[in-house]
């Protein structure tokens, strides 16, 4: 009866975690939808009258609030807040790597690609708006997440370190780059119809996916200003987490 006892009360306990990690994930996925709504709820004044710019914003938007679970931006507000970080500074940052995963994904959909009729169960960008918006549209979205992570007014005072800004940015740029999740997905082209090693799949895993989970980690404990030791135990995290992702995107797509 106690041995039965102790499992119930286990169980109960993992429940409570589980509950408690959904309620989490969800507070944060709102946060992050509020804020993207924000910077995008409209056009910039400066684009008035410029109604040829109305179906780039309907493809943007489109491809952004298609129910996506924003994993990138909550890790990032995760880390951020593990490390003691207060307030909502980190949003920018945070709503800038879901653009550019939402740009990484809009181009994937492609014909030239992946040939990706449907997302999430809705239409893909350019089956929707065609092909060239559909390119336009995930090129807007990488250089306006770049806007909105230098965007001083954003910051509201809160960064004093300018240098801090920069290098979190190079790093977000790097992981969203050649060395990053372009060179995994180049591999992860050149590699169809063929044998892989592991060497080679484990760079497909490391970059095309797990370059910019890390990088939203790490941005989240910089911003934070953590010490090193702590960057370094949080690196490891980022790498993992990463790792695992892509296996679970792998098997789904079996």
């Amino acid at each position: 009866m106690k041995g039965k006892a102790v499992t119930l009360s286990f169980e109960l306990s993992a429940l409570s975690v589980t509950m408690d990690i959904k309620l989490y994930l969800q507070e944060k996925k709102e946060m992050v939808d509020a804020a993207l709504e924000r910077y995008f709820s409209s056009r910039p004044a400066s684009e008035e009258g410029m109604n040829f710019l109305d179906l780039l914003h309907k493809a943007i938007r489109h491809s952004l609030f298609d129910g996506g679970k924003r994993i990138r931006p909550i890790l990032s507000i995760a880390a951020f807040e593990a490390v003691g970080g207060k307030g909502d500074k980190v949003l920018p940052f945070a709503c800038g790597l879901e653009m550019i995963h939402t740009y990484s994904l809009i181009h994937d959909d492609l014909p030239a690609i992946d040939n990706d009729d449907y997302r999430r169960g809705k239409p893909t960008c350019h089956k929707l708006f065609g092909e060239a918006m559909g390119i336009l549209a995930g090129d807007a979205l990488l250089t306006e997440a770049f806007k909105l992570m230098t965007n001083r007014n954003l910051h509201e005072g809160l960064f004093r370190d300018e240098r801090l800004i920069l290098e979190i940015i190079n790093e977000v740029a790097q992981a969203a780059g050649i060395f990053g999740m372009i060179g995994g997905q180049v591999l992860d082209i050149e590699s169809e119809g063929k044998e892989t090693d592991f060497p080679t799949l484990q760079y497909i895993h490391t970059h095309k996916t797990g370059a910019l989970i890390l990088a939203s980690v790490r941005a989240g404990v910089k911003l934070g200003l953590a010490n090193e030791e702590t960057l370094k135990a949080f690196t490891r995290y980022g790498e993992g987490i990463g790792l695992a992702f892509q296996i679970v995107d792998d098997i789904l797509n079996v």
